[in-house]
């Protein structure tokens, strides 16, 4: 398990994918503003769902969300589309309701920037989120992630466009310790 301050970042168990497919999936809104494709209902069980982890996929590495203290799952989190010839990924995380507004998000980006870093050895890592979305915003700039730009009207979302932002962090700018 790989482990910040408050958050660890751990397999996914069989037993986490029915409370993350409820508790993040069947949340239409949730669900929306983190995905780029439109809701539909997944039946329980079912090997479609977002969560089931494909180990021979090389591109992702997903982890589950744990309370450091007691070891609750509160959440997933990912690099996606891991490129290692530019040696870049993507930062994917989404937290149970009730997990949300507890300090939990930085941590969770900070320890994922530890293993894209220090332990994939990449070069870049970046987000791309919603620009409503003021908890991820600032995730990833306490983590010191950089506004790269504004896709503008580039996400339909609950019946309307909104733009994205992308943030950036490159190896050399990355403090270990998560101040920026």
């Amino acid at each position: 398990m790989l482990r910040g301050g408050k958050v660890g970042l751990r397999a996914r168990h069989e037993d986490d994918i029915p409370v993350l497919q409820a508790g993040l999936h069947d949340d239409v809104v949730t669900y929306s503003q983190a995905e780029g494709a439109p809701w539909r209902p997944i039946t329980p069980g079912s090997k479609a769902s977002q969560f089931v982890v494909d180990d021979s996929d090389q591109r992702n590495a997903c982890f589950s969300v744990v309370e450091l203290e007691g070891g609750a799952l509160i959440g997933a989190a990912e690099l996606w589309k891991i490129d290692t010839h530019n040696r870049s990924a993507h930062i994917g995380l989404a937290l149970l309701p009730s997990a949300r507004g507890k300090g939990y998000g930085a941590d969770a980006v900070a320890v994922l920037c530890h293993y894209g870093f220090a332990v994939r050895g990449l070069r870049r890592l970046q987000i791309e989120t919603l620009s409503d979305n003021a908890a991820m915003l600032h995730c990833a700039e306490h983590n010191g992630f950089v506004r790269e730009g504004v896709l503008r009207s580039a996400a339909w979302m609950m019946g309307g466009f909104v733009d994205e932002v992308l943030l950036g962090l490159l190896a050399e700018e990355w403090q270990p310790d998560g101040t920026p």
